[in-house]
């Protein structure tokens, strides 16, 4: 995508094209693109359009029914904030008093467009042209157009002086080749410039990837997980004013409730040490990146089996957001031909298999078990004190 099919796509021609790829996003890509063509649609023209499909069908999960007028690119969309997560760090933005914010490294503009549905005036700054363009673009087709202003160059030299908030999003994905770039320091804006905004902005967020080494957080900043379903998908750190707690994990439930749920702690407390029971206790990864499983174990009246791997167990089943539960039936020191056995008594068939301070790989595993049968299972390969371990068991509601 350069300028020039930018501009083609928002044309007439081209918003005619978008909707006629829309039909076709999902099938054969060059059915799809010898039906534009067809059409009458100009090679170029249909090719625009059909990625542009293409991606808004995939960007559906992020920003739901809106990602039918955006306008995205491959990197932009895989570094976008979902909507849920924009949304809710936008209110609390607004909460603390935030009225006007820069968003250095704005992307394709899924946070702006958020604080600015949020009633926050936002001044985006993005190097690159073509993402520019569409940041401004995807603006525009919101209606949020007055309230976020997109300009083309350097985050560095943005006067922060003009906002009373910060948020950045450094470029973790290198120029040209597109590889994850997973040293901050390597990150665009450097890392030595998005730590000093919170110096220059007492209102100020860092976007960060969720493996961010936590040596690297500077000193009272809050540093907070974001888990999706299941799935670790962001981290960001609260500086100065903005600044609660030393540590969260927040896990939203897109499917059924919708829920939002916190965890929160010092990130330094220690789990107690014990030997498996008979409820195993799986914490969502958002959890165990944030180091809050000691706060957990709190919760759960539950131990480590090992004081370096995070499963807890635990005496009685508790529900909890924050946590898989299993009930265990059966804890073995491992070994490849038992199990097999074992397995082939209860007539074991299917098996999910999950692992934490395991060198197994579960494929390979699972070939290895020949499984036959009508039951199923759930294998965890762990270690118990130091010793690799196989503990049996199934998922409790």
């Amino acid at each position: 995508m350069d300028l020039d099919q930018l501009a083609a796509l928002r044309t007439p021609e081209g918003s005619a094209a978008l909707t006629a790829a829309a039909g076709l996003a999902g099938g054969d890509p060059l059915a799809a693109a010898s039906a534009l063509r067809a059409a009458g649609v100009p090679p170029t023209l249909a090719a625009a359009a059909l990625t542009q499909a293409e991606l808004r069908h995939r960007a559906v999960g992020k920003f739901g029914a809106a990602a039918a007028g955006m306008f995205l690119t491959r990197p932009g969309l895989e570094q976008a904030t979902r909507r849920v997560v924009a949304d809710r760090r936008a209110a609390r933005l607004s909460a603390a008093g935030v009225r006007t914010l820069a968003d250095l490294g704005c992307g394709l503009g899924a946070d702006a467009l958020a604080a600015a549905r949020a009633g926050i005036r936002v001044y985006g700054v993005e190097a690159d042209p073509v993402t520019a363009a569409m940041a401004a673009a995807n603006a525009e087709a919101a209606g949020l157009a007055e309230l976020f202003t997109v300009e083309c160059g350097d985050a560095t030299a943005f006067d922060v002086s003009r906002v009373d908030g910060v948020f950045c999003d450094p470029a973790r994905r290198s120029t040209g080749t597109g590889r994850r770039i997973f040293d901050p320091r390597a990150y665009s804006p450097p890392w030595d410039f998005v730590t000093g905004l919170a110096e220059r902005v007492p209102r100020t967020v860092v976007k960060v990837a969720p493996g961010l080494d936590h040596a690297l957080i500077p000193a009272g900043a809050e540093a907070e997980w974001v888990g999706v379903d299941g799935d670790l998908v962001e981290a960001a750190l609260w500086c100065g004013e903005l600044a609660e707690v030393p540590r969260r994990a927040t896990l939203y439930r897109q499917q059924g409730t919708g829920a939002r749920h916190q965890l929160t702690g010092s990130g330094a407390a220690e789990a107690p040490v014990g030997p498996p029971r008979r409820y195993l206790y799986d914490p969502d990864p958002a959890v165990v990146r944030a180091h809050l499983v000691a706060e957990l174990a709190t919760e759960l009246d539950a131990t480590l089996g090992d004081p370096s791997i995070a499963y807890l167990y635990a005496d009685q089943p508790v529900r909890t957001p924050y946590a898989r539960c299993l009930e265990i039936t059966d804890v073995v020191p491992f070994s490849l031909k038992r199990l097999r056995a074992l397995l082939r008594e209860r007539r074991v068939g299917r098996v999910e298999i999950l692992k934490r301070g395991s060198a197994l790989t579960p494929e390979q595993l699972r070939r290895d078990l020949r499984l036959n049968g009508d039951a199923a299972a759930s294998l965890v390969l762990t270690r118990v004190d130091g010793a690799p371990t196989v503990l049996i068991g199934r998922p409790v509601d």
